[in-house]
């Protein structure tokens, strides 16, 4: 059943590759009639950002009025999770609804194309939107499989344009973290060369370009931005805002605001073409900040949370994340409950007016975004990392989060040892540095237990 599901899909959801349009005049750019039509929706997917890298949720050194303001027109997380302290498990778990381990694909995935990613039988959101006969758009980073069949338009978007591979050059966009170095920028499947041309700027050109064309029907874009992950090329005007601040931190904040300026120009393209109260914008990252030394060992920041990139902790795995849609849902309001990126689908499923029929791991955010008052859906999470002979994971009940094998932590703020068992009660110690389990063996074995279960649960598709 479920690959003549995906053969459906996959007939129904692949439209012809769209061009470069040209810009459009002063007269197209008026309010379009869509009192009765569906949303649009505008999913942001920032890369390495850490927990609280934003003005709004925090970092009061850092300048993110954009991000800011959209969070003033909606409202922001402050218990988001994502699946996976890693990039492409991460966007697993954003794309399908799943966890990674369910949606197959536990690890990062290869930057070298020919090597496959997530397994075409995992149906998307992108899928899910185009069965409802929205058109659907990629722009920016993948990472999620280098083949044609896994590539973007063979998972569901009519259009992409970027790099397959976890990082590019911003100027060159060249790969060059291992060898041999590659040329990785792609539209449609087919490579294309925009050498010495910034690709923030090229993205928001396509992001612009997408919503312009799509601007009097219903339509999907997915844009996955490569920042603030390594290298650390923010824009000159940011590079002199910040010149005075200690380093690392004053390349990763140039870096941070430059995403906060792109993001900016395209909500602006949204609000000329009057489509504003129609389009939902979530704006999430993909996972905490990075300290390896491709990006000078820091930089980012996780306040109180213990962790970053590549930990279970708090500071691995708790990201900013805003949702706002004028008229329909609450604006300058912060939701408390926990939630995960698996529920975008979900949500964004019924928001759009259509279902989804086969098993995911997340669940409807709707009934939470309405009101604060409602609990969270989510009774239990589970997180797992492979790699070693020790596997690193994390199963959360209520307020009680076991971590097993946990990293030992270094950062701006915190120098902590490695733990092989860490239980802690988020709602007193969010920043898992009182170690609970001596105290409470019962709530270790029960998490354990719980654990196992789920493990399980996930090896069935």
């Amino acid at each position: 059943m479920r690959l003549s599901r995906r053969a459906f899909l996959k007939t129904v959801g692949i439209g012809a590759a769209a061009m470069m349009a040209p810009g459009c005049s002063q007269e197209e750019k008026v309010s379009v009639n869509t009192r009765d039509r569906r949303p649009n929706v505008i999913l942001i997917y920032t890369d390495d950002q850490g927990s609280i890298d934003l003005n709004c949720y925090g970092a009061k050194d850092l300048y993110t009025p954009n991000l800011d303001r959209l969070a003033e027109q909606g409202l922001r997380f402050t218990q988001f999770y994502v699946g996976a302290p890693v990039c492409s498990p991460s966007r697993a778990a954003l794309m399908t609804g799943r966890y990674p381990q369910r949606a197959q694909l536990a690890g990062n995935t290869s930057s070298m194309k020919g090597h496959a990613g997530m397994p075409t039988e995992q149906i998307t959101i992108a899928e899910v939107l185009k069965r409802a006969d929205y058109t659907t758009g990629h722009v920016g980073k993948w990472h999620l499989g280098y083949t044609p069949e896994t590539m973007p338009n063979g998972q569901g978007y009519g259009s992409s344009f970027g790099h397959m591979g976890g990082c590019i050059d911003n100027y060159s966009h060249f790969f060059y973290w291992n060898g041999p170095n590659r040329h990785d920028l792609w539209r449609n499947g087919k490579e294309v060369w925009h050498d010495g041309e910034y690709f923030g700027d090229l993205m928001v050109q396509e992001c612009n370009r997408f919503i312009h064309e799509n601007r009097k029907e219903p339509f999907f874009l997915y844009w996955a931005i490569n920042m603030p992950h390594y290298p650390l090329q923010g824009l000159d005007k940011f590079r002199d805002r910040y010149k005075d601040m200690p380093e690392p931190r004053k390349f990763y904040a140039a870096f941070v605001s430059t995403v906060d300026d792109m993001i900016g120009r395209v909500l602006q393209t949204v609000n000329e073409l009057g489509i504003r109260e129609d389009t939902i914008i979530i704006y999430l990252s993909d996972h905490g900040h990075s300290v390896e030394e491709r990006t000078y060992f820091g930089g980012g920041d996780s306040g109180s949370y213990r962790g970053h990139k590549f930990t279970l902790w708090e500071g691995g795995i708790r990201v900013p994340c805003i949702v706002s849609w004028p008229g329909k849902i609450a604006q300058g309001e912060v939701r408390p409950q926990v939630a995960i990126n698996m529920d975008w689908m979900p949500t964004i499923a019924k928001w759009c007016g259509t279902t989804i029929e086969h098993r995911i791991d997340g669940l409807d955010l709707s009934e939470v975004i309405e009101s604060a008052n409602t609990p969270s859906p989510h009774k239990q999470l589970h997180w797992e990392r492979p790699g070693g002979k020790q596997i690193h994971w994390v199963a959360r009940e209520g307020d009680w989060k076991l971590v097993v094998n946990g990293p030992a932590t270094k950062d701006r703020h915190l120098d902590l040892p490695a733990e092989q068992e860490f239980l802690s009660n988020l709602s007193k110690d969010v920043t898992e540095t009182k170690n609970l389990a001596d105290q409470h063996p019962e709530k270790v074995e029960r998490l354990k237990q719980l654990h196992d279960q789920w493990r399980k649960s996930v090896l069935e598709q």
